[in-house]
């Protein structure tokens, strides 16, 4: 049997690793905080010349501020308690609207996926709402459930239902049918063949629909938060606009992406962690 130093050849050889794979595991094994030193470095090099155009007037303050004046304003909205109960707001929406839409598009993505007869009653009319964009219903959800918090966290459960509907049903098609027959020969049984092996085969493309997902609530949630609404961080960027307070609109677009990839991250180390198990090509 090979150990983790060698591999083992056909003619029953082991051989050390080779410089390659050697370079592939060290290459895995980089310290994290240089990883985050990569990302950052295109953002605070454009945040540098940002901050130099608007020093020597190359950009309109009103049109394009300054870092700087953005910054400012972040913080006198953090003294003042606006940001955070516009932020806390925003967060439950988003929330509450993913775990609705996340949950029935993954429940409904495994009922289609394990059974051709559901995939023929449901599928075609999801597939039909699918396309349906979100501002489109917008005037309907208004009608039908008013300008409260019901309407604007059923939009965001329309836009998070999808992405994980879509691969989850797909992952489990995707399960290579070899495998049944593997299944088998090992006499699984049902419940062990869904436990074991479908739903581990499918469990890359359900983490991948739940970073969609998530994606897409929050994208959903300014759309929702212009549908009359007088609290939240998309409510904070629509009443800067109308003052022409352009700093603040940033605020709001800085606080949508970083949450926004601060969520897709959390969902990325479960990734990592629970797929361990895959070896696939890491470039």
């Amino acid at each position: 049997m090979s150990n983790q130093t060698g591999v083992l050849t056909r003619s029953g050889v082991e051989h050390p690793p080779s410089v390659k794979e050697t370079a592939v595991k060290r290459n895995r094994k980089k310290l994290p905080l240089f990883n985050w030193m990569r990302g950052l470095a295109l953002p605070v090099l454009v945040v540098l010349i940002w901050e130099a155009a608007g020093a020597y007037g190359l950009i309109s303050a009103t049109l394009l501020p300054r870092p700087s004046e953005i910054l400012v304003a972040f913080k006198d909205l953090i003294v003042s308690g606006e940001l955070y109960a516009h932020f806390k707001i925003s967060l439950f929406r988003a929330i509450l609207g993913f775990l609705l839409g996340g949950g029935l598009g993954l429940l409904a993505g495994l009922a289609v996926g394990f059974s051709s007869k559901t995939e023929l009653t449901l599928d075609p009319t999801l597939q039909m709402m699918r396309t349906i964009p979100s501002l489109a219903v917008i005037p309907l959800f208004i009608l039908w459930f008013g300008f409260g918090e019901l309407s604007k966290i059923l939009l965001i459960s329309k836009a998070a239902f999808f992405p994980l509907y879509v691969n989850a049903f797909l992952g489990i098609r995707g399960v290579d049918s070899k495998l049944f027959d593997v299944a088998k020969v090992l006499e699984f049984s049902k419940w062990k063949q869904i436990t074991t092996l479908i739903l581990p085969a499918a469990l890359p493309n359900i983490l991948l629909g739940l970073r969609l997902s998530l994606g897409a609530a929050w994208l959903a949630l300014v759309a929702a938060e212009l549908m009359g609404s007088s609290e939240g961080i998309g409510y904070l960027i629509m009443d800067a606009r109308q003052f022409s307070q352009t700093s603040i609109v940033f605020v709001g677009i800085i606080i949508f992406a970083v949450f926004g990839k601060a969520s897709d991250s959390l969902v990325r180390y479960f990734e990592k962690r629970l797929l361990k198990w895959r070896d696939s090509f890491i470039g």
